[in-house]
């Protein structure tokens, strides 16, 4: 159990002295970014999901 506690101090030392966290204003425009590219990638993936039922829906209309 001494061992965990141990790992749990030393990572919030690395956290608090080695990690360089991005300013306010970047991590704001960082934010906005990843989800402006989420929604476009959620609508490419809704478009050919929509593309591929309707192939397949035709396909099985044929037969």
């Amino acid at each position: 159990m001494a061992g965990m506690a141990n790992y749990i101090k030393e990572s919030f030392g690395e956290l608090k002295n080695n990690v360089t966290w991005p300013s306010w204003p970047e991590a704001q425009r960082l934010t906005i970014l990843v989800a402006v590219f989420s929604i476009i990638f959620s609508l490419i993936i809704w478009g050919v999901d929509t593309v591929f039922s309707e192939v397949i829906r035709a396909y099985f209309n044929l037969m």
